[in-house]
């Protein structure tokens, strides 16, 4: 596949993974397996494409994070509330970072490991042919 395929599958993976968040637990698994199945790649393809697709679903993350920051100082108006509030956003996203980039590239191992078997389970069927 090309680098432009590769990019569009996790970004699409990254769709998943950040709308089933909202609703799935380790929702990252799934959007790592979508990724990996449309990639269509071997197993460490799949580990590859699957961290790359946890690694733009961190983007709304980082966003929200600095978003709480943000909302937290304006409240606070204490320099030290606002940077006690960043260091646990900073902490919180290198916690989420590895939660969500790990079981996306678990994802995208399971998704290539389905691809695979899918694939020769239909090469070892028999063609029907109709007369």
């Amino acid at each position: 596949m090309e680098d432009s395929d590769t990019l569009t599958h996790a970004l699409i993976g990254a769709v998943v993974t950040t709308v089933l968040s909202w609703f799935v637990p380790l929702a990252p698994i799934a959007g790592g397996a979508v990724t990996a199945y449309l990639q269509g790649t071997d197993t460490q393809g799949g580990v590859r494409s699957g961290a790359l697709s946890g690694l733009i679903a961190l983007v709304p993350l980082g966003l929200l994070g600095l978003a709480i920051v943000g909302f937290v100082g304006i409240f606070t108006l204490d320099p030290t509330g606002t940077a006690v509030s960043l260091i646990v956003v900073v902490a919180a996203l290198l916690v989420g970072a590895l939660y969500v980039v790990g079981l996306s590239a678990l994802g995208g191992y399971l998704g290539a490991y389905l691809t695979a078997e899918y694939e020769l389970k239909r090469r070892s069927e028999p063609v029907e042919r109709h007369p």
